[in-house]
């Protein structure tokens, strides 16, 4: 049903989540690119600004803020998203009866909210789950959608550095490879390279960077991101990754205050900590050791809100573990 759902759609929009990272970017042009080469008509949407350094990536210059609203598309194809919320206004503005949701994603927290749902939570990303679909749609796997797909596997592996990289990922990644994706320049605009603003953003984090039981956290307000040069929904371009390697940290925490007063939050941590289910007191979701939330503003009460629930859930896993080596 699954398969038959997207070969029997004719008009397709694909949608990735807010604020997208690499594997949001790349699982969207990976799936546009296979589907009009499957012979469909497809747009491709996200809420918010695709990341310069995802710019050079097949389709990406085709990603619209605003979908055509009067189109009647057949199917909804929603990748990397673990929930409706998460898809922002190119969903929300889409009039009533929306199209047949196809969910595809790889996030834990995932709410199987599509008609059909292919959701892998042992997969590394949404790009490796994408690889497996489209070898099963018999999909020919371009130069342009290896790129894509490792771009997002690259992405939310952090470079094949992740404790969910297995030997399918890195299989996944060896077929990618021959098909003409490059892991050093993909990895390099990805990982490693980033704009002068986002060295000002961290330079704000860092200086508002605090520590408390375990928990190294930092605020970055909206006028810094002004300042900063960045427009639409900025990001902390690995400042959270940062923090959570930081000795002695047991999660690491962002929060950043958006032009409209809500607060994005991201969180990371290590084995055996979990940071998704503080994600979902918030509403929001992904990983156990990646996850982040919107929370309503201000900013100095968002920070305090998260700040207890880290410093809870931190006090409550210590405890939980302590109790299992017992």
């Amino acid at each position: 049903m699954f398969q038959f759902a997207i070969e029997k759609a004719d008009t397709v929009l694909v949608i990735t989540h807010v604020d997208p990272d690499g594997d949001a970017i790349g699982s969207l042009t990976a799936t546009g690119q296979a589907l009009e080469q499957m012979g469909k008509r497809v747009t491709l949407a996200c809420e918010d600004n695709v990341p310069a350094r995802f710019r050079n990536l097949p389709l990406a210059d085709r990603v619209t803020k605003t979908p055509d609203t009067s189109t009647p598309y057949d199917l909804l194809v929603v990748v990397d998203c673990g929930d409706e919320s998460r898809m922002g206004r190119p969903y929300f503005s889409l009039p009533e009866p929306k199209p047949t949701i196809t969910n595809i994603d790889h996030h834990i927290t995932n709410t199987q909210f599509g008609e059909f749902n292919l959701v892998d939570p042992q997969a590394s990303s949404t790009a490796e789950v994408l690889y497996r679909l489209f070898t099963e749609l018999e999909v020919t796997i371009t130069r342009g959608i290896a790129e894509s797909l490792l771009t997002g596997m690259i992405t939310d592996t952090l470079g094949f550095r992740t404790s969910n990289v297995t030997a399918n990922t890195l299989r996944t990644a060896a077929d990618l490879v021959k098909a003409g994706a490059e892991i050093a320049p993909l990895t390099l605009t990805a990982l490693v390279q980033k704009p002068y603003s986002t060295a000002l953003i961290w330079q704000v984090g860092l200086k508002n960077m605090q520590s408390q039981d375990g928990l190294i956290w930092t605020t970055v307000p909206a006028a810094d991101v002004r300042r900063a040069g960045l427009e639409g929904s900025p990001s902390s371009s690995g400042l959270v990754n940062f923090l959570s390697d930081i000795e002695g940290a047991t999660m690491g925490c962002v929060l950043t205050e958006m032009p409209d007063g809500s607060v994005r939050v991201g969180m990371r941590c290590h084995e055996p900590y979990n940071v998704a289910e503080i994600a979902l007191q918030f509403g929001g979701g992904g990983h156990t050791l990646a996850a982040g939330c919107t929370m309503d503003g201000p900013l100095e009460e968002a920070e305090t809100r998260m700040v207890a629930a880290c410093q809870e859930a931190i006090h409550r896993q210590t405890a939980a573990l302590a109790g299992n080596v017992r």
